[in-house]
């Protein structure tokens, strides 16, 4: 995508526009002709969201 992302409002919209993005995928699969290959490309962009979470901690405020 770009650089890095610093305001957590940024972080927040990125992180929505992945869940939108990964609901899309799912919702476009047919049980019928679905692949294994789609499953992993679901698997992998849940790692991504993962990964980004992860690099996002750091700008938020634990409890």
């Amino acid at each position: 995508m770009g650089g890095t992302i610093n305001s957590k409002d940024k972080q927040l919209d990125y992180l929505q526009q992945r869940f939108v993005l990964l609901a899309e995928v799912v919702e476009g699969m047919d049980a019928d002709s679905a692949t294994v290959n789609e499953l992993d490309s679901i698997l992998t962009m849940i790692e991504d969201i993962e990964t980004k979470c992860i690099q996002f901690r750091k700008d938020w405020p634990s409890e």
